[in-house]
C-alpha cells in the first residue's frame, strides 16, 4: 500500500528492494509479502480500472474500465495490452467459474454473464421475482460453484457508468446455484465481497459504513 508521501511525489519505480511505497498495516500480513516484490504500472489512460481477473493458464489479466465501457487484457509475457471487449455494458466485477469461464457484472446491462470458452455470452441473471436487478458490482464463486454478487443501485445514479434509470428492487446481495437464487439484505449499500476464513466459508461483505461477516454452510446456503 502507498502511503502519503509516495501519493503526494507521485509513484515512481522502485529502484531498490523492499519497494518502499508499500508497507503492511496490519502485521500478521508479513509473513504473505515477498520482500522481492515490487508495485508495476502495468498501463494507464484508463478512467476507472476495476475488476482484475487473472487467467494463469493464459498468463494475462482483465480489468474492466468501467466508463470508457471496456475490458482490457494485459498480457505477462509481452506487456501488451489490448481491447478484450467494447462495448462492455458497462463491465464492473469478473470473476472465473469453477470451470475457469469468466463471469462479469454488467451496470449497462443490469445482469451477470459468463463468456462461455467459445466467446459467446450467456445471462446468468438478469432479474429477482419479475424485477430488474439494479446494477450488479462485485462478484466471486465459491468452492462449490455457487455464484454471489452485489447488486447496488450506482450504475442507476446516471449516464457515467451505467444508464440513469429508477431501481425496481432493493440493494441485495444475491447467490446464484445454477437453478435458482436467493437473496440476502443488508441495511446498508453493498459493492464489495469476498470468501475467506480458514476453510473459505465466510462471505465478507463490504458496504458504506461497516463489512459484514456471514458463515456459509456446505450446501452455499447461509449458515448464521
Amino acid at each position: 500500500m502507498s502511503d502519503a508521501a509516495s501519493h503526494s511525489a507521485g509513484w515512481r519505480p522502485a529502484t531498490y528492494y523492499p519497494d518502499p511505497a508499500i508497507h503492511a498495516l496490519d502485521p500478521r500480513f508479513e509473513k504473505y509479502w515477498l520482500k522481492l516484490s515490487a508495485v508495476e504500472r502495468l498501463t494507464t489512460g484508463l478512467r476507472w480500472a476495476e475488476g482484475p481477473v487473472w487467467f494463469g493458464d493464459g498468463r494475462y489479466l482483465l480489468c474492466s474500465d468501467i466508463p470508457n465501457q471496456r475490458i482490457l487484457k494485459w498480457e505477462e509475457e509481452t506487456g501488451a495490452v489490448s481491447i478484450f471487449r467494447k462495448p462492455s455494458n458497462f463491465a464492473n466485477g469478473n470473476t472465473r467459474d469453477r470451470q475457469g469461464r469468466l463471469v462479469t457484472c454488467e451496470h449497462g446491462g443490469r445482469r451477470v454473464t459468463r463468456t462461455e470458452y467459445d466467446g459467446s455470452i450467456t445471462v446468468l441473471m438478469d432479474s429477482f421475482n419479475g424485477k430488474r436487478l439494479n446494477s450488479p458490482n462485485d462478484v466471486v464463486v465459491k468452492s462449490d460453484g455457487s455464484i454471489w454478487f452485489t447488486d447496488p443501485v450506482f450504475g442507476l445514479l446516471g449516464n457515467y457508468e451505467g444508464y440513469k434509470a429508477e431501481p425496481e428492487i432493493d440493494m441485495n446481495v444475491y447467490r446464484i446455484d445454477g437453478a435458482t437464487g436467493s437473496r440476502i439484505a443488508l441495511p446498508e449499500r453493498c459493492a464489495n465481497l469476498c470468501f475467506g476464513g480458514l476453510k473459505r466459508n465466510r462471505l465478507f461483505m463490504a458496504a458504506s459504513q461497516s463489512i459484514y461477516a456471514l458463515y456459509v454452510n456446505t450446501q452455499g446456503a447461509p449458515g448464521g
